[in-house]
């Protein structure tokens, strides 16, 4: 299977700045993302950032760089605009691997590549795992998926869903319909170019969700449960601290 991954890697993270340049155990996050995508056995993975300090680093290790511009406003953008000057076919299966995700495993990276590429008229291919804790569920930084026949994205959302009518908010019932998102995606250039065309969902700007762009306007996302457990991304100095401490005590 032929896949690439693209590493969108911004500096100015407004709630951890430079996020992407901390150290875990001694690397960069951006080096063990980067490691992760290595070994998921795509066929080229490239750096795509607006930053020259992210550009040094990254170089540093042997990665291939793509610089792009500043004023992009996401990593969809940030991605197809590195597709587009690299000449990427239309046809070409990209996985969007966020650059604060340094504990995704490589075997769910080849997994979300291999749903796309199966062929059953799917436009996005991401994951999901099980909710585990009510303060997940009704937690608004845990983005939730419902999803329908043949694991496709019903609605994603911020807030508790599916909700529990008899029980209210309070309640929690944990099974196999509640599921957190992982922010990993996979996609045709050819899908991306026209999804980064269209202007932003109604949806989309009160959610503050990418993905329900593309539900509103009609795209097919396959949601199935991921290979292996996704751990956690890094947005907070909070976050960063809990990584480290996982490096230093796997246990």
């Amino acid at each position: 299977m032929n896949f690439k991954v693209y590493i969108p890697a911004r500096h100015a993270s407004t709630r951890l700045p430079g996020k992407v340049l901390q150290t875990i155990g001694g690397r960069t996050m951006l080096e063990l993302v980067h490691a992760r995508a290595r070994a998921s056995g795509a066929a080229e993975v490239v750096i795509a950032t607006d930053d020259e300090r992210v550009a040094e680093v990254a170089a540093g290790f042997g990665a291939s760089v793509c610089m792009t511009d500043p004023d992009l406003q996401s990593g969809s953008d940030r991605i197809a605009a590195a597709a587009a000057m690299r000449g990427e076919a239309d046809t070409q299966v990209i996985v969007n691997l966020q650059g604060d995700e340094p504990f995704m495993p490589a075997a769910v990276i080849a997994q979300v590549a291999a749903v796309l590429a199966r062929g059953d008229d799917v436009d996005i291919a991401t994951v999901c795992e099980p909710l585990r804790e009510r303060a997940e569920y009704i937690d608004p930084n845990v983005v939730k998926v419902v999803r329908g026949a043949g694991d496709l994205a019903l609605y994603f959302s911020r807030a508790p869903i599916p909700f529990l009518r008899d029980g209210g908010a309070e309640a929690w019932a944990p099974g196999a319909l509640y599921r957190r998102h992982v922010g990993l995606y996979a996609y045709t250039v050819g899908f991306l170019r026209r999804y980064v065309a269209w202007p932003p969902a109604e949806l989309e700007l009160t959610e503050r969700l990418e993905q329900l762009r593309a539900l509103a306007n009609g795209a097919r996302i396959a949601v199935p449960d991921a290979a292996a457990p996704c751990g956690v991304g890094v947005d907070t100095p909070a976050d960063l601290a809990r990584a480290r401490a996982l490096v230093a005590d796997p246990r």
